[in-house]
């Protein structure tokens, strides 16, 4: 069967686990105290501050203890999106700061522009916020890849371990599921979509997964070590 789009996630997938872990997360923790202090009123801002204040049930007005809460959402990298909408507007300011750029595999930037030169529409589904995955590719190692995207998803559609999720993107972009190729380093990821009925590959890079997902660990998906193997 020809696939007819690709959509891929970043973390682990086309980006190592570590860029997110030990860059972007302490990054933004640090930043939040400061940040929210500077643009807590800002109408965007609040409404997902308010956001985290209802759901644990503090005044809105207790800024340092929805601050605190965030802090340690980060810390259990809890996927809220919320969280991801608020970390999205930090990176944003050390992107354009040059205080890093967004790492990529050596290999991803040249196949990405392979499909795309070659008519494939790629397409992003990642747990951080759209805003935050258009600041990853537009200043990453490889230079501004936004071009190549022809649309991007978060969790607002809903969560990447539910088969819905992938239902309701396949409807969005007017192709049927069976068409789309999904690519994840997450299996349970990959289960969901394919319980949608996508076609998957499991991105096992050894820098993320020092051991192997061979066999049953794989729950039957299609397993590579980089993006030069997927043939679409």
């Amino acid at each position: 069967m020809t696939i007819h789009a690709i959509l891929t996630d970043i973390e682990g997938t086309t980006s190592s686990i570590s860029f997110v872990k030990e860059v972007l997360f302490p990054y933004a923790r640090d930043a939040l105290p400061g940040f929210v202090r500077l643009h807590g009123k800002e109408p965007e801002v609040r409404r997902w501050l308010d956001a985290v204040a209802t759901e644990i049930a503090a005044s809105a007005c207790q800024d340092e203890v929805i601050v605190e809460t965030l802090q340690g959402w980060i810390d259990q990298d809890r996927k809220h999106t919320a969280l991801k909408a608020l970390q999205g507007m930090i990176w944003d300011i050390g992107y354009r700061n040059g205080d890093y750029t967004a790492h990529l595999y050596p290999e991803v930037a040249g196949v990405l522009r392979g499909w795309h030169a070659a008519g494939l529409p790629l397409y992003v589904y990642s747990s951080g916020s759209v805003p935050a995955q258009k600041l990853f590719f537009g200043f990453s190692d490889a230079g501004d890849l936004n071009g190549l995207f022809s649309g991007n998803f978060d969790t607002e559609i809903g969560g990447k371990r539910e088969a819905a999720s992938y239902t309701c993107i396949a409807g969005a972009i007017g192709i049927a599921p069976g068409d789309i190729l999904f690519l994840s380093d997450v299996v349970e990821e990959l289960d969901a979509a394919r319980e949608a009925g996508l076609r998957t590959v499991l991105l096992d890079r050894i820098s993320d997964y020092p051991t192997p997902r061979i066999g049953e660990a794989t729950h039957g998906h299609a397993r590579v070590e980089d993006f030069r193997q997927i043939a679409p």
